[in-house]
């Protein structure tokens, strides 16, 4: 039950927080956000990862289940676990979450009772997508998601928030549509009497899909895989879905960028590994070179955008683009280290990512600017806030002893050699000079930005930013570097969690 009540007591205190004063609001919001936390540390430090993968006949973690409802003929529950693949992302949604409180109270000085408690509420729907084990449960967290993000970027976001926030939600929400139908399709394929996603991957896996809708099963197989693979590509995002993403980050507050980049962007990949990758392993190794391509294109195009960019904040959410388009890659290689390696990047870009735009944002409390050309010299008057700013640049650029060098070294070493890839060489050199784009972009950047004399065409004093802006700071590069030197604190669960998926996979060739 530890789970039910992980999520119940966050949906309370995202109530509790509505309901307070506003000159309250931000510390409360802090201090009740450190129990998911802590509740989160204690599922991870008694985790046993031998065995825990969402798979056939395999055990989860923490797992209860209560019967809901019945729908044609299918029951739906109220079915919750955890695997080695889901809870590295509770940890990591419940540690974002305090630090993006914190970062929001500077810039956030209207309505903060709503936007703290929008903010637990975002985290509670979020904690049931990762520990959701039943489609119809889990579908109603991850639309539930929607709902905070889209008053969050609309209420509080910048000039062009209603765009932004109107965007964000017809591309997802039609997405989730597409998606919704292929997987209920490939559900009403097959002899199962629930939702639960355990059962009905048993079920694909032993060959039990039959016929629906007049298609033969290998055609409703690619179809539905087709149609679910579409949907989570919009939430990723990857190219050529990836057009809402710079909008929303734009227009959004930081805290709620950083939550977007750290978190949400992960329910577009971790779906498509339980969902696709998963419970269709065949139809995924048909299409390895199409998806592989299309991870390519990803990771460079994304960063070529990025090198254009002259605002910071879309600078950064470009990288994201570029970066996702590594975790696909190591999806489709379907080898221990690359899905492995693509589950780690999830959690080592949620943290590089929110350093990113929790740094940026500290620059804009101070100078009113995002614009590359609108500043210099930063480092001379914020040392500290542009100094761990750096520190997170060369995180993403791969720098060795962080997690981002980890991430990206396990995905290569996967993907180089993969079997079930044609061509997996190719692909693998073709991303890695992605690196070098990237290094490219994040040090002209830092170059006309941080360093050389002082110049800002705004007309603020800039100063040492304060303690409660930089604090966050530090915490998400210390964790970074412990990850980066120590990857093994989440990387073993992952693996033995990524194992059984890589075992169904088909050989090419």
């Amino acid at each position: 039950m530890i789970l039910e009540a992980l999520i119940a007591f966050t949906f309370a205190s995202a109530l509790a927080v509505m309901l307070a004063p506003d000159e309250w609001a931000g510390r409360l919001a802090f201090a009740l956000s450190l129990v998911p936390f802590v509740g989160s540390i204690y599922l991870w430090s008694q985790f046993d990862a031998v065995g825990n993968a969402l798979h056939a006949g395999s055990t989860i973690a923490f797992e209860s289940q209560f019967e809901w409802l019945e729908v044609g003929g299918r029951s739906l529950s109220w079915y919750v676990g955890l695997d080695g693949i889901s809870l590295p992302l509770v940890v990591l949604t419940t540690f974002l979450i305090p630090l993006a409180i914190v970062s929001a109270w500077t810039p956030i000085d209207e309505r903060q009772s709503q936007f703290y408690g929008l903010m637990l509420f975002m985290e509670a729907n979020l904690l049931g997508v990762f520990t959701a084990l039943d489609f119809f449960l889990w579908f109603i967290f991850w639309e539930a998601v929607l709902v905070p993000m889209y008053f969050l970027i609309g209420v509080w976001g910048g000039p062009r928030r209603k765009y932004a926030a109107i965007k964000f939600f017809v591309y997802t929400n039609a997405a989730s549509l597409v998606m919704f139908i292929g997987f209920m399709a490939l559900v009403f394929g097959l002899p199962v009497e629930s939702f639960s996603l355990p059962e009905i991957t048993q079920a694909l896996l032993a060959g039990e899909l039959g016929s629906f809708a007049g298609l033969a099963p290998g055609t409703l197989a690619m179809a539905a895989f087709l149609a679910m693979f579409a949907g989570f590509a919009v939430k990723v995002p990857i190219v050529p879905f990836h057009t809402w993403l710079p909008d929303a980050h734009v227009e959004a507050p930081t805290p709620v960028s950083v939550m977007l980049a750290g978190v949400l962007l992960k329910m577009g990949t971790y779906a498509l590994l339980r969902f696709n990758f998963t419970m269709l392993p065949e139809q995924a190794s048909m299409l390895a070179i199409p998806i592989a391509i299309i991870a390519v294109i990803s990771v460079i195009y994304g960063a070529m955008l990025a090198l254009a960019q002259k605002d910071l904040k879309r600078i950064v959410a470009y990288s994201s683009v570029s970066s996702m388009g590594y975790v696909i890659l190591g999806l489709v290689a379907f080898t221990e280290y690359g899905v492995g390696g693509a589950t780690f990047q999830m959690i080592a870009h949620g943290l590089i990512s929110g350093l990113m735009f929790m740094a940026v944002g500290v620059v804009y409390n101070a100078t009113h600017t995002r614009m590359v050309d609108d500043m210099a010299g930063m480092a001379d008057r914020m040392p500290v806030a542009v100094g761990i700013l750096v520190a997170g640049a060369f995180g993403y650029m791969g720098l060795p002893l962080m997690a981002g060098f980890a991430g990206e070294f396990f995905i290569f070493v996967g993907a180089f050699g993969a079997p079930a890839l044609p061509y997996a060489p190719v692909f693998t050199a073709l991303a890695m000079f992605g690196i070098v784009i990237v290094a490219g972009y994040l040090l002209l950047a830092m170059q006309k930005t941080l360093f050389g004399p002082y110049r800002l065409e705004t007309d603020y004093e800039v100063g040492r930013a304060p303690l409660h802006d930089v604090a966050p700071l530090a915490v998400l590069l210390a964790a970074i570097i412990v990850l980066g030197v120590a990857p093994d604190l989440f990387f073993e669960m992952i693996r033995d969690a990524a194992l059984p998926v890589v075992e169904e996979v088909p050989i090419n060739g």
